[in-house]
């Protein structure tokens, strides 16, 4: 039990919701649920996981509530900085295929807030609210509804202002829009990275206000997610969303299996099975695949590697979704993986079609023209030539030998994971990686 309360701590759990679930957990625990063919630990493990599901809440109340006369209100609140604008953007681009959406700024205090909504509704192509400069919060509220019923839309998004803190002024203009537009939904958007203020802002907002559900932003960063468990107890309303990215598309829907799989460390492989499937070029993917079988593998590939990996965010995000390489995310992004990676791509930029497509012409002239080129030092273009060669002969082996589980067996890829931590993994860290 206290390795599973350091674990929830870690993970940015408050104290008194640590204390319920622990007292909840040892209950379960003591209980005939323990299974004698099961080692009492991973019996441990299974009823922590189970709970924490049990808890975040089911995947069906995620669902966005509909259940009122067109046009349907969405109310944004939460803190300044939280991602309340960006969010508003992404729930809009995950229903223009089924609603017509509008989008409202009512945030007339953060300098060209209401223009960046704007420049979002036209990247996604929903439609904004004409900003009318001087004009009220609560008659923006009034103008979006009286838009929203002549336009025949669906789904009105207001997007209210946020400030640093909770204060008396923010909650009266909040609730002043909410009694005007009567929303189906008042979605409280918080930074995953909020840590153990989370309760506080959840309950404020909830008594205030009266939210029906959340969104916790930022789930990408360092942060193990622990805030929403936080909320989501304190609350006592279900997680509608996260977000992923900066990006309008990088926005999930909330699956209690997956969150709990990062509050306790565990990784989220289905998540980053799907947007492997999403961000790869799959074509792309069968062609390189086609080569290694052959024993094929030139500078090109390598690059082409390079960027497939980069389509799916950043090392420490990747790594955070792996089972067992998830405590060590936050290494990962300290030892800059990701900035190692842009300097092999910039490596490889840097050399002729000849020098990628035949590396063994790169000799000393050439090395410093290349390290000229990319702005780095020689050694560090032995190092990726280096990287290179070994996965050029793993290929080659792989060809030879017919497939990935012989090949991961042979004293090579023994070597390979001793020289390269990621086993073969594209740019090689050089040993900077803890594990």
């Amino acid at each position: 039990m206290r390795e599973i309360r350091i674990a929830l701590l870690e993970a940015d759990v408050s104290l008194p919701v640590v204390k319920d679930f622990i007292a909840k957990v040892k209950v379960e625990a003591l209980g005939e649920k323990v299974v004698k063919s099961v080692k009492p630990g991973q019996m441990v493990v299974k009823i922590v996981h189970d709970e924490l599901v049990r808890l975040l809440g089911s995947e069906e109340s995620c669902e966005l509530n509909f259940q009122a006369v067109p046009p349907v209100c969405i109310l944004m609140v939460g803190l300044q900085g939280s991602g309340k604008t960006t969010t508003s953007a992404k729930i809009a681009n995950k229903l223009k295929n089924k609603k017509k959406v509008l989008l409202a700024s009512l945030d007339i205090y953060r300098p060209a807030a209401q223009e960046q909504l704007a420049q979002l509704a036209e990247q996604i192509g929903v439609a904004s609210l004409p900003i009318v400069p001087g004009e009220k919060p609560d008659a923006i509220a009034r103008r979006a509804l009286s838009e929203g019923r002549k336009g025949g839309y669906d789904v009105i998004i207001l997007d209210t202002a946020g400030r640093l803190h909770i204060d008396r002024q923010l909650m009266d203009e909040v609730k002043e829009v909410k009694k005007i537009a009567a929303p189906a939904e008042v979605l409280l958007v918080a930074d995953a990275m909020i840590g153990q203020d989370a309760c506080n802002v959840a309950r404020e907002f909830n008594e205030q206000v009266g939210i029906t559900g959340l969104v916790l932003t930022r789930i990408d960063g360092s942060a193990r997610a622990g805030a929403a468990l936080s909320m989501k107890m304190v609350a006592g309303v279900p997680i509608k969303f996260l977000g992923t990215g900066e990006k309008t598309d990088e926005f999930e829907e909330f699956h209690p299996e997956r969150l709990a799989g990062r509050i306790l460390g565990q990784g989220d492989v289905v998540s980053l099975v799907e947007k492997a499937m999403e961000k790869v070029d799959h074509q792309e993917a069968e062609k390189m695949a086609q080569k290694m079988m052959k024993g094929k593998f030139d500078l090109e590939d390598m690059l082409s590697q390079l960027r497939q990996i980069q389509k799916l965010g950043s090392i420490g995000s990747i790594m955070g979704m792996i089972p067992g390489l998830s405590k060590f995310k936050n290494q990962i992004e300290a030892a800059g993986s990701d900035g190692l990676i842009k300097k092999q791509e910039a490596i490889i930029l840097s050399m002729t079609k000849a020098e990628r497509k035949n590396p063994d012409i790169i000799k000393a002239s050439r090395k410093k023209r290349i390290a000229l080129g990319s702005g780095v030092e020689v050694h560090e273009v032995n190092k990726l030539l280096k990287s290179y060669e070994q996965m050029s002969a793993m290929m080659k082996k792989m060809g030879k030998m017919g497939g990935m589980s012989s090949l991961m067996n042979s004293p090579l890829a023994a070597r390979m994971l001793k020289n390269n931590p990621l086993g073969g993994f594209p740019g090689g860290f050089g040993g900077k990686l803890p594990f």
